[in-house]
């Protein structure tokens, strides 16, 4: 199950899509860092993720308020310096509001 068929709404989402560089050492050492880290912020409510050619990470947020905090905090604006100059080829952020959500799982 992911995290964002057991929140209701209304609650935000941050939506990061990215390309990594080919060589992109240390990459999964600091990700690993950002999720237990993010974890710990006020009003983080859970993430989903996937990784191919092109990742996807969607967090989910009580507020903005709480989004603008953790964009603030001191470590993850190092990590995306990092991810600016090391990782990344390129990176889209959208921040959207949900209002509505529902899902199915066949058993």
């Amino acid at each position: 199950m992911n995290i964002s068929s057991t929140i209701k709404p209304p609650y935000f989402a941050v939506i990061f899509t990215s390309e990594l560089n080919e060589n992109a050492p240390n990459y999964e050492s600091l990700s690993n860092h950002m999720v237990e880290l993010v974890q710990q912020q006020p009003g983080f409510l859970g993430f989903d993720s996937a990784r191919e050619e092109t990742g996807i990470t969607v967090s989910y947020w009580k507020d903005e308020a709480s989004i603008l905090n953790w964009s603030n905090n001191i470590e993850h604006q190092e990590a995306q310096r990092l991810g600016k100059e090391k990782f990344y080829k390129s990176y889209t952020i959208r921040i959207c509001k949900v209002e509505r959500a529902y899902s199915f799982k066949n058993n």
